[in-house]
């Protein structure tokens, strides 16, 4: 992956790192509701520590060994593999509640790589201890497969994209998503400020960078959007939504 830092090693836990899963502000997404205070604990002791990653720095790489799933607690991430060419093939983006790092779990490895597009932090949760506690606690074992699913299903959303819709489609179907999802965390639902570029962008819906610049433009020639540098409004998200369902 061009221009990022090699991952650095993991910390030790240490004051101020320790995660208090209890009073989170992510505890709603992460956590399933109802858990008792004696399970919560059991979980913050699962979790190894918080851990920074800087803009631009690699939380793994593809082929490293498969040791721990991420939380994302703060911040912006993408997940990219080598094409068969070697260019970069962005696979997704996860922002806070969302997990990284479950392509390793079949293997052993990672199959792609992770890289901060921001400045974030992550909760580590080793494998190991994660496999003991859902062992113990059921509602646990749900909540973690519930997660997986959601991941499963945003992958199957992905390839309908690629498979079925238009290079406007595709964005519009894009920018809909990332904005639900941001909803779900209290952030605005008509605008947001991308951390990705439109080259990485175009990377993850199978498009050009000139045809996604191209899109934003027409888009905002046509009112549906207002596009400044990397901060985009949705005007008319109803009309945005009827683009996304023409493909049907």
């Amino acid at each position: 992956m061009p221009r990022t830092t090699n991952p650095a090693p993991l910390p030790p836990p240490q004051e101020g790192f320790k995660v208090a899963c209890s009073t989170c502000a992510l505890r709603q997404v992460c956590l399933p509701t109802g858990l008792p205070a004696a399970e919560v604990e059991q979980l913050e002791r699962m979790v190894a520590v918080r851990r920074p990653v800087a803009r631009n720095t690699v939380l793994f790489k593809a082929g490293d060994a498969f040791e721990a799933i991420y939380l994302v607690r703060t911040g912006f991430f993408k997940t990219a593999a080598s094409a068969e060419d070697g260019r970069e093939q962005v696979t997704g983006f996860q922002m806070a509640g969302e997990m990284l790092g479950m392509d390793g779990i079949f293997s052993g490895a990672h199959a792609c790589g992770a890289v901060a597009l921001e400045d974030s932090q992550v909760c580590v949760v080793p494998y190991g201890r994660l496999e003991d506690l859902t062992r113990e606690i059921d509602r646990l074992r749900r909540q973690f497969l519930r997660l997986m699913s959601r991941e499963i299903v945003r992958d199957q959303s992905v390839m309908m994209l690629l498979g079925a819709m238009r290079a406007e489609q595709r964005v519009a179907a894009f920018l809909i998503n990332l904005m639900r999802r941001l909803r779900a965390r209290g952030f605005s639902s008509s605008s947001v400020v991308l951390r990705m570029t439109r080259d990485e962008i175009g990377s993850f819906l199978g498009l050009t960078l000139e045809t996604v610049s191209r899109t934003f433009s027409r888009m905002q020639d046509d009112g549906l959007l207002e596009v400044r540098a990397r901060e985009v409004r949705v005007l008319k998200p109803r009309l945005l939504l009827q683009l996304v369902r023409r493909s049907s």
